[in-house]
């Protein structure tokens, strides 16, 4: 499928697929939706609640790597421990990593090395990225997850609904829900009706959220 690098509205690059008219981010903001849905929203809220000297993030979608790199620079400003598992059954391509431009729009050019780092690291194996940042990334489809009670938030970044309905079913949010610990959370851009229903489905307690800029609402879900 044809891929293309474009800019979005706050200047930041994603990747759009024109034959689904679809992108990897949204196209009001590729960073300022990663910083809202996952790390405010997600990690922020997270660690607000349940303060923990170790914390295990699993991405649904690592895709360009974006929220990764957001959350590894996150850490360096946290006194915590990192485990970070990002699946991907796509991985970008070179060419694509070399267009992105997420340490200049992060303020953080000093620190795209660890970016380039997660993109050529092998897959299948953990690897430190710094000393409180491990990533381990999982070239699979997300049925194929096998992970029990391991993580305490997951990216759920998965392609919307209207292009792969079948990534947001009460299949794919069972194998979500048996990945989280106990008080986990799950956080997603997306506000679907459906996408609620079946994440109340499988047991999650789910909460309708303000959106990051360009939509009015994203979903949080608890693992009770």
């Amino acid at each position: 499928m044809e891929r293309k690098i474009i800019k979005t509205a706050d200047g930041s690059v994603t990747i759009h697929l024109p034959e689904w008219d679809e992108q990897y981010h949204s196209k009001h903001g590729a960073v300022q939706e990663a910083q809202h849905v996952f790390i405010k929203m997600g990690l922020h809220h997270f660690l607000k609640q349940s303060p923990k000297p170790q914390i295990s993030i699993l991405e649904i979608g690592f895709g360009t790597g974006l929220n990764a790199f957001i959350t590894f620079l996150e850490a360096q400003n946290l006194p915590l421990q990192f485990d970070y598992t990002g699946v991907e059954a796509y991985p970008v391509t070179s060419e694509e990593i070399a267009a992105l431009n997420y340490a200049e729009m992060l303020s953080a050019g000093s620190q795209d090395w660890a970016l380039q780092k997660m993109h050529n690291c092998p897959w299948g194996q953990p690897v430190e990225i710094s000393d409180n940042f491990k990533l381990k990334k999982l070239q699979k489809k997300f049925d194929e997850i096998t992970i029990k009670d391991e993580f305490e938030i997951i990216y759920f970044d998965a392609f919307g609904a209207r292009v792969q309905p079948e990534l947001w079913t009460e299949e794919i949010f069972e194998i979500m829900y048996s990945a989280l610990k106990e008080g986990g959370i799950l956080v997603t851009y997306s506000a679907k009706g459906s996408v609620r229903r079946a994440l109340q489905k499988v047991g999650f307690i789910v909460e309708r959220l303000p959106g990051p800029p360009g939509k009015r609402e994203m979903l949080r879900a608890t693992k009770n």
